[in-house]
């Protein structure tokens, strides 16, 4: 049953262009012929999951600063970033469906009916999901709706390492908190999904285990045609890799592997296949994937958006499309999530910074004609 709560506020304020500082260090960011970067919003702190609700505007989640924003575009000036919420626990996960805008806290699912005509008096929200579970390690969910009209969320395992019955999991419910069944298990803390354009299946970037050293093991992005797959956590990494303290839980042989092994320790968190237009044809129904970077190795990586370009509906190769937000060591920026706007564009979001940015493409930029 829904039930009501009572806390909200509203702030809105205006967000500038890009500053000179910004720029050099916009400047930095390598992307390939034709491609730009720019600041499309530049006060969002802690700017962490972003989708896209009606009329342009961005919905976008926090994760240690308890806000919910929405970035409004503006005709002829940069968007207005709106507080349609605060004080919430780690409201991470947030998706648009049928108008409505759901946020997920740690323990439950919320609802803001109609949001996209309530802006300037957000509605009291609903809780349309609860009892998940309440450890704070990993316990920041992502959530998306899936072709099924289904809501689907995260479960990570609360720990670097362990074997706990309720964690590791993807579940799904129906968007009135109803019927939540696991989708995927196994799943070691996935903080982005995303469905193929074409086939309708699920695609989730996972985590992989930390203190096993700088090169294992590798990160994962993994695939999910039907529901009940297992993918290893805590037994087996990258579907070759027998855990040396759990190993004995199972068989490597038995899990799904992942469609793409990915660096390790890289943080894969947002992904999307590119939908839209403006890029050229060979992005199309392409895998992109933001990179929040390695916490713990002695050397850094990820700290990029990252291709996976696809055939045949499988990952064939695995390379760097934007990066630069490493410099000798030194870190400017962390990328979070992945939005393809209505013209084409990509937002990337950045909670280091707490900046948005829209990565577009020009042919006359390619050709170099401006």
């Amino acid at each position: 049953m829904r039930q009501p709560i009572m806390f909200m506020c509203l702030l809105v304020f205006s967000v500038s262009f890009a500053t000179a500082d910004e720029a050099v260090q916009l400047s930095d960011i390598k992307l390939p012929p034709g491609f730009s970067i720019e600041v499309y919003a530049s006060e969002v702190p802690n700017a962490r999951s972003m989708t896209l609700g009606s009329n342009g505007t961005v919905f976008v989640s926090t994760r240690r600063d308890g806000h919910v924003f929405a970035v409004v575009p503006q005709e002829g000036s940069a968007p207005q970033v709106v507080t349609i919420a605060q004080g919430l626990k780690m409201p991470n996960g947030i998706a648009y469906h049928d108008g409505d805008l759901y946020v997920a806290e740690m323990t439950r699912v919320l609802r803001y009916p109609d949001i996209g005509a309530r802006l300037d008096d957000p509605p009291q929200p609903e809780v349309v999901g609860d009892s998940l579970p309440d450890e704070s390690h990993h316990g920041w969910r992502y959530i998306a709706f899936g072709p099924d009209d289904k809501l689907y969320i995260s479960i990570g395992a609360p720990c670097n390492i362990c074997d706990r019955d309720g964690f590791g999991v993807i579940v799904r419910q129906n968007a009135d908190g109803s019927a939540r069944e696991t989708v995927a298990s196994g799943v070691r803390n996935s903080v982005g999904m995303t469905w193929h354009p074409q086939t309708g299946e699920l695609w989730f970037t996972d985590n992989g285990r930390d203190m096993l050293g700088d090169d294992i093991p590798p990160c994962e992005l993994n695939h999910a045609p039907t529901a009940g797959l297992q993918f290893g956590f805590p037994f087996c990494h990258g579907g070759d890799f027998a855990d040396p303290e759990f190993g004995d839980l199972g068989d490597c042989a038995d899990v799904t592997p992942p469609a793409q092994k990915l660096g390790p320790h890289v943080a894969p968190l947002g992904l999307k296949f590119y939908t839209g237009s403006m890029f050229p044809i060979e992005y199309h129904n392409q895998i992109f994937i933001a990179e929040h970077g390695s916490w713990n190795r002695s050397k850094k990586i990820g700290y990029r958006i990252s291709l996976v370009r696809m055939e045949h509906g499988q990952p064939v190769s695995y390379d760097s499309f934007a990066e630069g937000w490493l410099q000798n060591e030194q870190v400017s920026g962390r990328p979070v999530d992945l939005l393809i706007l209505e013209d084409g564009s990509m937002l990337v979001s950045d909670d280091k910074a707490g900046k948005i940015y829209r990565i577009s493409y020009s042919s006359l930029r390619a050709e170099g004609l401006m």
